[in-house]
């Protein structure tokens, strides 16, 4: 009988709420969404921060992280109370419900239970990370020339209401410059939105250079095994490119169910039909990540995100999971500034890391081909997991980017051997641009 309640509240959260009854105030769907927002918020950035060796106060997160959300719960989730215990966080939502838990696991981030839960959560503490490895310094002159622009950055420049709260800029592999708001620093983590993906894109080419897969080869996914099922045929690639042909019922294809709801991704993101012929049509959507992480699932067992993640020595990210265990790399990653540094470093040095090859031999070039159908506006083309910035005035052309929502930003530029990360907690319809800010930052270091 659970199973089934559980599975009837997974549908309502998977509908979207016009659709819904109308009816006076939230809906019950809605405020528990709301609170499974909140609750895996305040968890993922108090418990890293801990575990990242760094603080983070309640006051800050709903300062920043709470602030300007989606606004059908916005109001919601800056109203709804909350409990922090040592290794769970918990939100009330309805008298009649249990609260909205969301858990810590050991290498894995805060997770987020399903509607309904109560299950009992053992205290396990963030541990202590590896010491960091410092990055080596670049030349004063350069952090004097980057001073204005900075300067301007912080001061919600490059998009009117804009709030930043780090900012950082690696010359040759050497620290250039960095700078945080109050209340953040280099030992505050932040959650990636859809900076994700390209770390998924970044997984998936490590697990091509070990031979375990071929991108070119369809997806692997149990639920279109069946006979007849015409997503059968769909490749990794094309999921990477956003050209699955795949239904999304809206732009982006909001994933809340899947990031807030408490419902995993297997049970949700192998569902949606066809709606074209795969490659022909570009839309940017959620599930096409999840789909192609799904598919090299099998490759975590000896290979987790950590294994990767270690060998960068970005030793404050974690990489979370549904609460069945599926990774969330379209979006639920949470790491430091310095270590999407590192993340952008391993493509300016081809894929080597340490003396190693992480990634095969021009991965760089495949993620940045635009060799699909690609947005029909804007100044960005994109490639497989990459933004490109290849329609950019004033930005070299083998400019790629990470994108996420809130304004995150990891900017790579061969050509100039630069990478520029930008952190923010931009409220919905406050946009950060990023493509001026980079126009501003390679200014500076002519």
């Amino acid at each position: 009988m659970r199973t089934l309640i559980l599975a009837a509240v997974a549908a309502v959260l998977a509908t979207p709420a016009a659709a819904q009854t109308p009816q006076a105030g939230p809906s019950a769907a809605v405020r528990a969404m709301a609170a499974g927002y909140k609750a895996l918020t305040v968890c993922s950035a108090l418990k890293t921060a801990e575990a990242a060796g760094g603080t983070r106060t309640l006051e800050s997160v709903e300062a920043n992280e709470l602030v300007g959300v989606y606004p059908e719960i916005d109001g919601l989730v800056r109203q709804m109370p909350v409990e922090i215990f040592p290794a769970r966080v918990a939100v009330a939502w309805d008298e009649a419900m249990p609260p909205r838990s969301a858990v810590w696991t050991l290498g894995g981030g805060c997770r987020i239970m399903p509607v309904g839960w109560t299950g009992e959560q053992i205290a396990i503490l963030p541990p202590r990370r590896p010491a960091d490895r410092p990055l080596p310094p670049g030349e004063a002159a350069d952090a004097a020339a980057l001073e204005p622009v900075f300067r301007r950055a912080s001061m919600g420049g490059f998009g009117d209401g804009s709030n930043t709260t780090a900012l950082l800029v690696l010359r040759d592999g050497r620290l250039v410059s960095e700078w945080y708001a109050q209340g953040f620093g280099p030992n505050t983590p932040q959650r990636t939105w859809s900076v994700g993906k390209s770390i998924a894109g970044t997984l998936i080419g490590a697990a091509v250079q070990r031979g375990e897969v071929d991108v070119n080869a369809p997806a692997a996914i149990a639920d279109w095994s069946r006979e007849g099922d015409p997503r059968a045929v769909i490749t990794i690639d094309q999921l990477m490119r956003m050209v699955s042909g795949l239904t999304s019922d809206t732009a982006g294809n909001r994933t809340d169910a899947l990031y807030f709801g408490g419902v995993g991704v297997d049970e949700q993101a192998t569902t949606w039909p066809l709606i074209t012929r795969p490659g022909s049509q570009f839309r940017y959507a959620n599930n096409d990540t999840l789909l192609a992480v799904l598919a090299i699932a099998p490759t975590f067992a000896q290979h987790p995100p950590a294994e990767l993640f270690r060998r960068l020595g970005m030793n404050d990210t974690w990489a979370e999971t549904d609460w069945r265990g599926n990774y969330m790399l379209s979006s639920q990653v949470w790491t430091t500034a310095r270590d999407l540094a590192r993340f952008g470093q391993l493509y300016l040095d081809d894929g080597m890391a340490g003396g190693e090859r992480v990634l095969p031999e021009g991965w760089l070039a495949h993620v940045s081909a635009p060799s699909g159908p690609q947005p029909s506006s804007g100044p960005q083309g994109y490639g497989a997991t990459f933004w490109l910035m290849n329609r950019s005035n004033g930005v070299p052309t083998d400019t790629i980017s990470a994108n996420g929502n809130r304004g995150q930003y990891v900017i790579i530029v061969p050509s100039r051997n630069i990478v520029i990360v930008r952190r923010g907690e931009d409220a919905t319809g406050r946009r950060f641009d990023p493509v001026e800010f980079t126009r501003e930052v390679l200014a500076a270091l002519d």
